[in-house]
């Protein structure tokens, strides 16, 4: 029976290399190619061709709320300056029905972080510090789970 409403998008888990994290928003996952535009040299018609080209990959931004003693985002960015080739990490991202099971996941291979924004700092603010991270990675796939 096919489900008569669309999915909320507020109920995700991230799988952070091994570990469960929670993130307040997850944005970024677009899964772009490139389009080639050709025409012949002896082509009668007058007008290009599209064909499929490279696949081009986006950076992904999450964001979180900031804890005391945590600075997991600023270690991993320091981890990978030093070491291009390690400490890259796989990222899959699901998207949870109200029975708490996954109904979607991308998983993003070999991501390695780009940017890491501390929190807007405010005197008269009555919010949480939410923090983000942009990583970057060598390819997303939409999973069948």
């Amino acid at each position: 029976m096919a489900q008569e409403y669309p999915l909320p998008r507020f109920h995700f888990q991230v799988d952070w290399g091994g570990a469960k994290i929670s993130f307040t928003e997850v944005t970024g996952l677009v899964m772009e190619r490139e389009k080639i535009e050709y025409r012949h040299s002896d082509s009668k018609d007058f007008n290009k061709i599209a064909m499929p080209g490279l696949i081009k990959n986006n950076n992904i931004t999450m964001k979180r709320g900031k804890f005391e003693k945590d600075f997991d985002f600023n270690t991993w960015m320091d981890d990978v300056a030093n070491e291009r080739a390690k400490n890259r990490r796989d990222v899959v991202i699901r998207l949870l029905n109200e029975k708490h099971e996954p109904v979607a996941a991308w998983s993003a291979v070999r991501c390695f972080p780009v940017k890491v924004t501390a929190a807007d700092l405010k005197s008269d603010a009555n919010e949480a510090a939410i923090e983000s991270i942009e990583i970057a990675h060598e390819g997303l796939k939409l999973m069948k789970v």
